[in-house]
């Protein structure tokens, strides 16, 4: 269980209970065991409404994460504002480009988490996509990591990453996963309206997510070290696509 810094934490029953009733995006609530208070349950049933997660932990662990009073409750508040897939869509929109998302199935580590946004920031992506659940949250060293691009990128969280997939191709989106089993990734024409996804440390992207992707492709690997890290495999496979839709709108060479 980590936490950022004393600013992402929110403590105490009435502070929790008002920031789920505001508009606050908080990450998860952390509960100390053996609490049946019923304002208790009461914040359980809200986060759960609301699909945010809750754990739970000693209250030995609950006083070293704040000072604060915290009641047996906190709150780990994110320090962004998410958005809807709309707004990733009006963004592209508004750029009058072919919308461009990446889809981070699993990202567990906050270095990678925060390398990727930076990357796909800088290099023009239209908005990102993360699980509420089994997932990296955007925390303070995340944004630090980022370079602050999590304040300039959008960012939108989903319940279910295959629901937001058939979502995306219903919107006329190609989505293809970034795995071993796949095709070279600069020899596909991925010009038009994409998303990738790009699977967590270690395992990839899962068998369900990669059923409902279009295709697949991969980075061919020549040394003997047979895997990249995420957030480095993201860089080429942006590049790749920003290459090829620079090429094809006339603004590079091929040669």
């Amino acid at each position: 269980m980590k936490v950022d810094k004393e600013e992402d934490i929110i403590a105490g029953r009435n502070p929790v209970t008002e920031a789920l009733k505001s508009n606050i995006e908080i990450n998860k609530i952390i509960i100390a065991e053996n609490e049946n208070q019923t304002v208790i349950k009461e914040i359980i049933g809200m986060a759960r409404e609301k699909g945010i997660p809750v754990e739970t932990a000693n209250k030995k662990k609950l006083d070293t994460l704040t000072e604060l009073n915290h009641q047996g409750v906190i709150a780990v508040a994110s320090p962004v504002r998410y958005v809807s897939l709309d707004d990733i869509f009006d963004f592209a929109n508004q750029r009058n480009e072919e919308p461009f998302i990446l889809i981070l199935d699993g990202i567990q580590d906050p270095a990678n988490l925060g390398s990727i946004i930076r990357t796909s920031e800088v290099m023009g992506v239209h908005g990102v996509v993360i699980p509420k659940h089994r997932s990296a949250n955007i925390t303070s060293a995340v944004s630090r990591i980022s370079a602050g691009a999590v304040y300039h990128q959008r960012i939108t969280r989903v319940p279910n990453i295959s629901q937001a997939i058939k979502e995306i191709q219903k919107r006329g989106l190609w989505v293809a996963a970034c795995d071993m089993d796949g095709e070279t990734y600069y020899e596909k024409d991925l010009t038009g309206p994409m998303a990738f996804v790009i699977g967590g440390e270690g395992k990839g992207v899962s068998k369900l997510v990669k059923e409902n992707c279009d295709f697949v492709v991969s980075i061919p690997m020549h040394g003997k070290i047979g895997s990249l890290n995420a957030s480095v495999a993201t860089a080429i496979v942006i590049s790749e696509v920003m290459r090829q839709r620079c090429s094809k709108n006339g603004r590079i060479s091929d040669s």
